[in-house]
């Protein structure tokens, strides 16, 4: 397998000179398995890290956990959420756990500040510290433990890679992105579940799956279906107030999915028809090399993408210009700059 390398993607700008630039590689891939789009490193496995949610999320639903725990969409949408921890999530999160018979403590998530700042200002004040379930990934947690639930593995250890829930859910992912189990390299996520590794052509090939289901069974086409559906219709479930996923999303039209991950993962599934009458549905995987931290490249990236694809009209794009190019400012106010593809990024359509 040939390995290229990363590419200029997106650049800052001060004055007229660029003075940083953010490399990295992007895929676009049809469900059929064309590549439409492929743009620096195709091959080298990278860590989707939380754009797994969904594929993790699968395993539930693919084995009719949403009938079992008889599951809205809505609590669909935060079982593949890297949510802000509002109260609006805590919510949701406590009626799943209690239609499921789980308590907070059964999460092994770890616990960190909620991203929402409104929501940490709150904690603060109120001299309230942050629970599992303002973790980012307890509503992935609270669907393993629901899947461990209703096949009757056990619940204390239901990250192990061994475990049943993990196997299951390492073989639908597998066979959703089209690469053998033995190839997908494994790691450790940042709340303790296992995390997996792939080529991004593969990866993107997964998420096309998500939308365009036309090659898996009925029950695998069914459950992804079910999720699409989750994910587009409650965004704000999916990540929370101002950020990229959740505005992305309520702009979409119900046409494209999106899911960020850490470490500068991006991933979107673009469903049948988007582009034009008959076109099939896509998934795109995006990674930036250094990890883009404040998540300022990786938007950018895949709007220049989706606009020159045609998913996007002009109202789609106006409402989504604070993530497209825009100019920078100084702490007074100053336009000091400007941040954009990078000219280098060219690529051909297929």
């Amino acid at each position: 397998m040939i390995s290229q390398h990363h590419l200029p993607l997106v650049e800052l700008t001060r004055g007229s000179i660029v003075e940083s630039t953010h490399y990295g590689s992007v895929v676009v891939i049809s469900s059929n398995g064309k590549i439409i789009i492929s743009y620096g490193d195709a091959n080298t496995p990278f860590f989707l890290r939380s754009s797994a949610k969904p594929f993790q999320a699968l395993a539930l639903i693919e084995h009719g956990g949403a009938e079992k725990y008889n599951l809205s969409l809505k609590e669909i949408a935060i079982l593949c959420a890297s949510h802000s921890g509002t109260d609006a999530h805590i919510s949701v999160l406590r009626v799943i756990q209690k239609k499921i018979g789980i308590q907070e403590s059964d999460l092994q998530c770890g616990v960190h500040p909620p991203y929402d700042k409104q929501t940490q200002e709150q904690l603060l004040l109120s001299d309230e510290k942050p629970t599992s379930l303002r973790h980012n990934c307890s509503g992935k947690h609270t669907a393993m433990l629901a899947f461990a639930k209703m096949i009757g593995a056990p619940l204390n250890t239901y990250l192990e890679i061994n475990h049943p829930v993990q196997q299951a859910i390492l073989k639908i992912f597998a066979e959703m992105c089209s690469i053998e189990v033995e190839n997908v390299q494994l790691g450790t996520d940042g709340c303790s579940a296992p995390v997996f590794a792939i080529p991004l052509k593969n990866a993107a090939l997964g998420f096309a799956r998500f939308g365009d289901t036309r090659d898996l069974n009925q029950t695998r086409a069914d459950a992804c279906t079910l999720i699409f559906k989750a994910m587009i219709k409650y965004p704000e479930m999916v990540a929370g107030p101002g950020r990229f996923d959740t505005l992305f999303m309520h702009t979409s039209a119900g046409r494209i999915m999106s899911k960020s991950g850490a470490e500068g993962y991006l991933a979107m599934t673009i469903s049948p028809n988007t582009i034009k009458s008959g076109s099939p549905g896509m998934g795109m995987t995006i990674k930036i090399s250094d990890g883009d931290l404040e998540q300022r490249a990786g938007p950018v990236v895949a709007l220049e993408v989706l606009k020159k694809l045609g998913a996007l009209n002009e109202k789609q794009i106006h409402a989504l210009a604070r993530f497209d190019q825009h100019k920078i400012t100084n702490w007074s106010g100053l336009e000091v700059g400007i941040i954009r593809p990078s000219r280098a990024f060219s690529f051909p359509i297929n």
